[in-house]
């Protein structure tokens, strides 16, 4: 199937999620610091990319993520707000490559880039169910 027309370069797609404690380095044991951790703001960064792609795919479709490339520039305190920007860069076949964006206010605390893969849910169970 030709997601083309439903998926092109420039999509965008903008969530804002609170650091709560859960989210921090201290909590999930990637530093000692009480500031949101690297995985989930990863985390974060997929899971507004595949909202943006959900929102266009058919019933019975979904994505995974196959790739990041992130920095993570800045801390963010708990209690902060961050906004997570995606926006698709290139679509090929099946695979779409996104710029990702993380900022506190004005400043960027992650950046960089996230693909994903479009998956036929149906086939994508069966297959798993194959392999055991």
């Amino acid at each position: 199937m030709d997601f083309s027309d439903l998926i092109q370069p420039g999509l965008t797609r903008v969530d804002n999620y609170i650091v709560e404690e859960d989210h921090t380095a201290k909590h999930v044991g990637s530093g000692s610091s009480r500031v949101l951790a690297t995985p989930w703001m990863i985390l974060f960064m997929e899971r507004t990319c595949h909202r943006c792609l959900a929102e266009r795919l058919p019933a019975g479709y979904s994505s995974v993520g196959i790739a990041v490339d992130i920095r993570h520039l800045a801390p963010a305190r708990v209690g902060s707000t961050v906004e997570v920007r995606g926006e698709v860069l290139h679509m090929d076949g099946l695979k779409v490559l996104f710029s990702v964006e993380v900022r506190q206010g004005e400043k960027v605390i992650g950046s960089g880039k996230h693909e994903r893969f479009i998956i036929d849910e149906e086939r994508f169970l069966k297959k798993i169910a194959e392999t055991g």
